[in-house]
């Protein structure tokens, strides 16, 4: 596959991608179902882990980047998200697609690999 085709170059490479994860992360902190997620982290932990995030959507959707992090289950072992929590991201993160008008297709690949996660996410 071109680099053209790639879902990466189709979002608009890294600073989109980069803009998307830091408005839906500040949207996630902020909600009032989510926030306890990251209510106890410093400053440069939530700098990380948003850094973690960009490098993680843009090697999934065929960027340049490598994903150095942990694998989605271990990473979210015993923080107890729920089905509940897991529907408040989705809703979050269809927010922060619709404020960057991401495309349809673009927007249903974005979404259904989020959702391809989520086994390894819900736990309770």
């Amino acid at each position: 596959m071109s680099e053209s085709t790639t879902l990466y170059s189709r979002l608009g490479g890294y600073d989109a991608i980069s803009a998307v994860a830091n408005n839906l992360v500040s949207r996630v902190r902020a909600d009032a179902r989510l926030g306890r997620f990251w209510a106890h982290r410093g400053s440069d932990g939530i700098e990380r882990e948003v850094q973690l995030l960009i490098d993680f959507l843009c090697h999934v959707a065929g960027g340049p980047m490598y994903y150095t992090g942990r694998g989605m289950n271990l990473a979210h072992k015993g923080m107890r998200i729920s089905e509940d929590d897991w529907s408040a991201l989705i809703a979050q993160l269809n927010a922060t697609l619709d404020h960057f008008k991401v495309p349809a297709a673009e927007r249903e690949a974005v979404v259904g690999f989020v959702q391809s996660t989520k086994g390894d996410i819900v736990e309770a």
